[in-house]
């Protein structure tokens, strides 16, 4: 057995200790299956798996002082056994998930799917419940734990916050997922963050050189891609239209110039490339604008840092709705995976869904506001 299979075991074994005590929907009859990608970096990076065991173990140790539920168990999939599923390459996380909605079907069991991986494992769960039934989907709920080498779509950057939202009191919301269309493009879904421009070259080239490059692989080609960027992709001007919930034209949202990049969050407070803090606050757009080599070079440990807010070359503000348009080929990035869209592709837009995604959020202690 190899080093991380072995340590697979060890994980479905612990989470084994968990699922049974869960507070995830009480009273249901509830059925859980864990989507483990076994290269993801919190298996094959021994430090890391290190830390993880720990916190997994000592979560279990007090989990089995609690009585199990009597109304919980694995999902019943056959392959490769029951509750678990370990992904072998890309399309194996959503295959899984749409055969668990297709047993799911005609029953009355809850359903929650945990995901041991990175982004890509949580971006294709995601996508099959988007795309499932709506009275099917409002039986499930997803859990998003930080396994993978990039977490940004996780529900919390560190493990022990993320189980406890399967061992504390939790209410199950809807969260909004992000869509990109164009004419002859897509649709094209992101959970987390949709971008264009500078961040999607570092994202596609991260993708291509991942496991050639030792550490953070990100953070090398974002110091490559403000070199090199202007070389590969033409920065010409964008007609950008940003609008409300209502269809209504944002203040300060609407104009024409050279943009480096265009991020959109499902939400404000977001991050990317492992933590890189692009939408710092509440805001859920940022538009950051072309400038010279030496700008770019310091504008970058700012982004990092989530420190950009207030510089001259960034604009953010709330919208539900961007639209652009350019003369040039442009790079879009959805959760890590890439698509170039093209002149005919425009005009493109990159929305807001209505909330779809059944997600858990710590319930508030009894009296708070």
């Amino acid at each position: 057995m190899s080093v991380v299979h072995s340590r697979i075991r060890e994980f479905a074994a612990f989470m084994g200790a968990l699922c049974p005590r869960t507070l995830v929907a009480p009273g249901a009859s509830l059925r859980w299956l864990l989507i483990i990608n076994p290269g993801a970096g919190g298996f094959t990076i021994g430090p890391r798996w290190k830390r993880c065991r720990a916190v997994l173990a000592d979560y279990a140790d007090r989990a089995r002082a609690r009585p199990a539920r009597p109304d919980c168990g694995p999902a019943a999939l056959s392959k490769p056994e029951a509750g678990l599923v370990l992904t072998a390459g890309p399309g194996d996380a959503e295959a899984a998930v749409r055969a668990l909605l297709e047993a799911a079907a005609g029953g009355g069991d809850f359903f929650l799917v945990i995901t041991a991986g990175g982004d890509g494992t949580s971006l294709e769960v995601q996508s099959a419940l988007y795309r499932a039934p709506a009275e099917l989907r409002d039986r499930f709920a997803i859990l998003r734990l930080p396994m993978g080498t990039g977490n940004d779509g996780a529900d919390a950057p560190e493990l022990g916050a993320a189980l406890d939202l399967l061992v504390k009191p939790v209410d199950i919301v809807k969260a909004r997922a992000l869509r990109l269309s164009g004419p002859g493009a897509g649709p094209f879904l992101a959970f987390n963050i949709l971008s264009v421009g500078l961040d999607a070259f570092v994202t596609r080239m991260t993708n291509r050189m991942k496991g050639k490059f030792p550490g953070d692989s990100y953070k090398l080609w974002v110091d490559i891609a403000a070199l090199f960027y202007d070389r590969v992709y033409t920065v010409g001007p964008l007609e950008l239209r940003a609008l409300d919930g209502e269809g209504r034209e944002v203040p300060g949202g609407s104009f024409r110039r050279e943009v480096l990049l265009l991020a959109v969050g499902a939400g404000g407070r977001r991050t990317y490339g492992s933590g890189k803090k692009i939408l710092p606050d509440d805001r859920n757009v940022c538009v950051i604008r072309q400038m010279p080599l030496a700008r770019k070079l310091a504008l970058k440990g700012l982004v990092a840092r989530g420190a950009h807010a207030g510089e001259p070359e960034a604009a953010l503000f709330n919208a539900s709705r961007v639209e652009f348009s350019g003369l040039y080929p442009i790079l879009a990035q959805m959760d890590g995976e890439t698509v170039v869209l093209r002149p005919e592709n425009f005009p493109a837009a990159i929305e807001l869904t209505s909330p779809v995604i059944p997600v858990l959020k710590p319930r508030p202690p009894a009296g708070a506001s």
